[in-house]
Parts: structure tokens; sequence; C-alpha cells
């Protein structure tokens, strides 16, 4: 059987791709910015990579769209949805996992525009070290792209405790209010359940953008007003991992592709005894570690 190389046995960057001169000082957020942070539960336009960068990602987009069941490199990969919705008329190309198959993906996971940043925000009031949790890919079409329905991404999470994540959200173009733009509810990252926990998942497979709303208390109704980021190719989000978040059909004459990067604060615990995510256990209440989990970014104050 061919079999091929997995990059996450790599951890460190393999190309010069996002290689940045300097100190880590100078990709660090602001305190404004990291104040707004946590006051909102997001920021957004923070400028990431240059076009030519982007264009290295959409190339290795487009041959991920283009795998093959059989090819050796499916076997990688946590997820591969060639629409998740399962509608023609709504399609959303979602995968996670090909940072383990393609050295872009791989590579952009160590850029320290993404790492020094996410090492203020992880957790408040001081820098951790940052630990890969996993990526994601949405890709949606011209014309008939789908939805990505509200939720909070830690509600996927609850098999990693405690919750010290964030997610990264990297434009591959353009996002407007025609193709699908991000958006977000302000403050939402304050909505829990039973002693903080998220809200269940209502739409596992993002058919339904309003399903969230059936389980929102009075206040988180009266509390639910949407903003676009608008961000511009290279831009991205950073968000807290209760942020109510979701984005609309794509219904403009250009493809809306966007590289999702998932990251926790090192320390992080498995919650569980079995899969925690392709294949990669961790025994339950042991350090989030190994292969699969890799150290991204070492903060030198103490833990």
């Amino acid at each position: 059987m061919e079999t091929c190389k997995d990059l996450a046995k790599v951890h460190h960057p393999i190309t010069n791709i996002f290689q940045l001169e300097g100190g880590d000082d100078e990709y660090k957020l602001s305190e404004e910015l990291v104040e707004e942070f946590w006051k909102k539960g997001f920021i957004a336009n923070i400028p990431i990579l240059t076009d030519v960068q982007c264009d290295l990602l959409l190339r290795d987009c487009h041959a991920l769209q283009e795998l093959e069941a059989e090819d050796p490199r499916m076997s990688l990969m946590y997820e591969y949805h060639k629409n998740q919705s399962g509608d023609d008329s709504n399609v959303l190309f979602h995968t996670l996992g090909q940072w383990r198959v393609f050295e872009t993906f791989h590579d952009i996971i160590f850029n320290r525009k993404i790492t020094v940043p996410s090492s203020q925000l992880l957790t408040e009031g001081k820098r951790r070290s940052v630990r890969w949790w996993h990526d994601q890919l949405f890709a949606k079409p011209a014309h008939h792209g789908g939805v990505v329905a509200w939720h909070q991404d830690y509600s996927y999470w609850t098999r990693t405790q405690p919750m010290a994540h964030l997610t990264v959200h990297i434009a591959l173009d353009d996002q407007t209010l025609t193709n699908g733009a991000l958006h977000y509810i302000p403050e939402s990252h304050k909505w829990t359940r039973n002693g903080g926990k998220p809200l269940p998942v209502t739409d596992f497979d993002f058919k339904d953008m309003e399903s969230i709303k059936t389980i929102f208390s009075e206040d988180e109704l009266a509390g639910f007003h949407p903003i676009p980021v608008l961000l511009k190719k290279g831009e991205a989000s950073f968000h807290h991992p209760l942020s109510v978040h979701g984005s609309y059909g794509n219904r403009s004459e250009h493809p809306r592709r966007a590289t999702v990067l998932n990251f926790f604060a090192d320390g992080v615990k498995s919650a569980i005894d079995g899969d925690l995510i392709g294949g990669a256990h961790v025994p339950k209440g042991s350090v989030m570690e190994g292969d699969f989990f890799p150290l991204v970014y070492r903060s030198l104050e103490k833990q």
C-alpha cells in the first residue's frame, strides 16, 4: 500500500515561507487590542499574511479540494467533507488535518505573527506557551456557497480541560457581505450553561444558520446583534472559545476561502480516554502533548 509522509512528526517549520526577522516583541498585540479581546470576545482585521503567502496556501487549498478517496494522504486527514451541508445549493467544503499533508498548512502553525498574539490571548493576565490543537479549511464556492451556523467552538472541544483555547480565522480571499463574511456576537463569550459550560451544539452539519436561537435565554436573544468583520485577504480575527460566531452563504461571483487555526495553552489536559482527534489518544487527566499537539511557541513567562 502506498504511504505518504506525515508532517505531524515534524515539530518545526519545513520551509521559509513564513520566516520572520526580529524578536517576538515585534509581533505582540497592543494592550488596547488585548483589552478589546477580553471585552468583546474577539478582535479582527489583524494583518498576518502577504498576498504571496495567501496564494501559496490557495494553491494547496485547490490541491486539497481535488483529493480523491484513494489518495494515501486522505488517511492523514481528520475530517474531509466535499459538502458538509449535503445540499447542492449550499455547498460548504470543510476539512480538518491538512497540516499533516501540505508543507504550507504545516508551517503556518509556527508563524510568530500568529503564535505570539495567541500566547497573549489564551488566558487573561499573562502570556502562555502555545500548543497546537487542529486546523480547518472552509471553502464556499461562488453563487451557492453554504453557511456556517452560529456556534461556540468550545462546544465541540469539551474533551479537553481546562478551557484555555483560541481560534484564529485567516481570510485567504477578501470577505464581504455577499460572499459569506464572518460575523460575531459581541460579548457572547460570557454566555454559558451549568457553571461555565458552553452552549450545546444545535447543528453539527452547519445546515441551519439560526438553530442556536432555540436554546437561547431571553437575555441572550436580546443581546443577539451580529456584526460582520470584513477581513481583507491575509487578515485574521482571533476569538475566544465561547464567542458565538458564524457566516452566511456566498452568493457572489467569487469563491470565499479561509484557513482556521486552533490552539490551546500548554498544560491543558485530556478529559476523556477515547479519541481526541484523528486517532490521537491522551489518557484522561494527562497533559496534552506529543506529535499531534506540538508546542508551537514557548513563553518565557513563569507558567
